[in-house]
């Protein structure tokens, strides 16, 4: 079984985009062994609970980033996750995390990268919005130590129409999201990624 662990902080959209898949069983021989968070009460830690998930929260208040994460290491070297998925996990990762799962974690952002880097949920639409892009959409991508800045896996487009507005917008890169994350998950899985 192929053990991925979510990082989360906010509603929990893709996530429970991911736990459906597995229950429906288009997303085979993965197990989510936790979802992790620094909000112990965001929409993702409920959807978590309601799905028999393990939820492992963590609070940051105090600490340093490095051992915030130091924290998260140990128990996702404990669980032996073999992939780690953030899903509006509102944290940067330190370099120590990244360097501790080498090539092992993925992030969706709703932009198409290099696009927009850097920004995070609803003033991600609002910057494209702004800027009279004519098309936006989401990428999946390897984390490194560079802020949205690792190889890209999966991009998929959509357009902004006319009357759009930030919520439209992000309703649109959502569906795109719940769709394509499941997929890469399962070539992670498959070992084709």
């Amino acid at each position: 079984m192929y053990k991925i662990a979510v990082l989360a902080s906010t509603n929990g959209t893709d996530f429970q985009a991911i736990v459906d898949e597995i229950q429906a069983g288009t997303l085979k021989n993965v197990e989510i062994v936790g979802l992790f968070t620094n909000r112990a009460k965001c929409g993702a830690v409920a959807k978590a609970e309601k799905a028999g998930i393990p939820v492992f929260a963590f609070k940051a208040k105090g600490k340093s980033r490095e051992i915030f994460d130091t924290e998260m290491i140990e128990k996702l070297k404990e669980l032996k996750v073999d992939l780690v998925v953030l899903v509006g996990y509102m944290r940067i990762l330190s370099d120590k995390f990244v360097q501790a799962f080498p090539n092992q974690i993925i992030n969706v952002h709703p932009s198409l990268l290099p696009k927009f880097a850097g920004g995070m949920d609803s003033n991600v639409h609002e910057e494209v919005l702004k800027s009279g892009e004519k098309e936006t959409g989401m990428t999946i991508h390897l984390v490194n130590e560079e802020l949205d800045g690792g190889k890209i896996l999966c991009q998929k487009s959509c357009p902004v129409l006319p009357d759009d507005t930030p919520e439209t917008l992000k309703k649109r890169v959502q569906n795109l999201e719940k769709k394509w994350y499941p997929r890469v998950i399962q070539d992670f899985a498959d070992g084709k990624l």
